[in-house]
C-alpha cells in the first residue's frame, strides 16, 4: 500500500506541475476589503484591468468591506487554495487587526500568505476650507480654543485614520473625538458641510473635494509627500513626530495555494506596476508604486507589525 500511494504520489507531481503552470484557466477574484468606489477599490481595478490583459483570463474586483477589513480577509484566508482567490488589502490587516480585536475568525499571519507589495501610500488629515488655519500648528491652536472636542472621521474603528486621530491629541494636546464611517468619502462630505471638524482622507478621496474648494488638506501623513500632491507637507516636516509609519498596499493569496503560482502573480503584479500607464494612475491616486517578492513583502511585515501593535497598546484601542 505505501509503495501504491508512493507510485500515485508520483504520477500526479506532473500534472499538479502541469496545472500550476497553465494557470490561470478560469477568471480570478480579488477580494477587496473596503467599498466600492473608494480609494483601495479605485486602485485595485488598476491593477485588476492590467492583469486581464497580460493573464489572459478576467480579473474581477470583489469589494467585500466590513470590520476593518476583516469580513474580506476572512473570505479570502477561508477560499480553496487553487490560486482563483486573491486578497489586496492594506497593511491593518495584519499590522492593525491583530492588536486590536478579541478575537478574528483567522489569522492573518497563517491563513494568509505574502505575494506582493503594491504600493506605498499617505493619508491627510483635511479640514474645511474656510477653517482658521493651514498647518498642524494652527490646528493645534484651534482645537484648543474649541471648547468641546475636536470630532475627526476614519474609515472604522482600529483603522490608520483612527489611530492616527488618537495620536493627535498625544502629539498636539487638546481633545478629539473619533466618528468612524464606512469609508473616507462620506466623511469628507461631511466636512464640506460642516458636520465633521476634520478627516483623514487619501489623496484621491480628497482631491476632488479640495478642487471644489470645500476642504483643504493640512498635512500628509507616512513616510512621505503624497506623489499626487507633492506641495503638501508631511507632519515630520510640519515638526510632529510620530506619523512617518509606514502605510501600504499588497496582496495576499490563501495559505496552500502552490508556490508556482504565487510566484507567476507576483511577477505579473511587478510588470503591470512597471508599465507607465498604470504607475501613472496609481500615482494620481495618491499611491507609489513598489512591488515585492513575498519574501521581501514577508520582511515588512515583520517589521512594522511590533510598531503598530505597540502604538495601539500606547493608546489603549480595542475592538470587541
Amino acid at each position: 500500500m505505501k509503495r501504491r500511494a508512493i507510485l500515485a504520489a508520483t504520477l500526479a507531481a506532473p500534472f499538479a506541475a502541469r496545472a500550476e503552470t497553465a494557470w490561470p484557466t478560469r477568471p480570478i477574484r480579488i477580494v477587496v476589503p473596503f467599498n466600492p468606489g473608494g480609494a483601495i477599490d479605485a486602485l485595485v481595478r488598476v491593477i485588476a484591468d492590467a492583469l486581464t490583459v497580460r493573464l489572459g483570463q478576467q480579473v474581477v474586483v470583489d469589494p467585500k468591506p466590513g470590520a476593518n477589513t476583516i469580513v474580506g480577509a476572512d473570505i479570502v484566508a477561508k477560499a480553496p487554495p487553487d490560486g482563483y482567490t486573491f486578497l489586496i488589502t492594506t497593511n491593518s490587516t495584519h499590522t492593525n487587526n491583530p492588536s486590536l480585536y478579541a478575537r478574528m475568525p483567522f489569522d492573518p499571519a497563517k491563513d494568509l500568505i505574502p505575494v506582493s507589495l503594491v504600493s506605498l501610500g499617505t493619508i491627510l488629515i483635511v479640514a474645511r476650507a474656510d477653517a482658521p488655519f493651514d498647518d498642524l500648528k494652527g490646528m493645534a491652536a484651534w482645537v484648543k480654543g474649541l471648547g468641546r472636542p475636536a470630532t475627526y472621521g476614519s474609515w472604522g474603528i482600529g483603522s490608520s485614520g483612527h489611530l492616527y486621530g488618537l495620536m493627535l491629541e498625544k502629539s498636539l494636546g487638546g481633545s478629539y473625538s473619533h466618528v468612524p464611517y464606512r469609508g473616507d468619502v462620506p466623511a469628507l462630505q461631511d466636512v464640506a458641510n460642516g458636520g465633521l471638524d476634520l478627516t483623514w482622507a487619501s489623496p484621491v478621496s480628497a482631491k476632488t473635494q479640495i478642487a471644489a474648494g470645500k476642504v483643504k488638506a493640512i498635512a500628509a501623513a507616512g513616510t512621505k509627500r503624497s506623489a499626487s500632491m507633492p506641495e503638501l507637507g508631511t507632519f515630520a516636516e510640519q515638526l510632529v513626530a510620530g506619523f512617518d509609519l509606514s502605510l501600504f498596499v499588497a496582496a495576499y493569496a490563501p495559505a496552500g495555494t502552490p508556490p508556482a503560482i504565487v510566484d507567476r502573480l507576483q511577477r505579473e503584479i511587478a510588470a503591470v506596476i512597471a508599465e507607465p500607464a498604470v504607475a501613472e494612475k496609481l500615482i494620481a491616486q495618491g499611491q507609489t508604486p513598489v512591488g515585492s517578492t513575498p519574501g521581501e513583502l514577508a520582511r515588512v511585515l515583520s517589521r512594522e507589525t511590533p510598531i503598530w501593535a505597540d502604538l495601539i497598546q500606547q493608546s489603549g484601542a480595542k475592538v470587541e
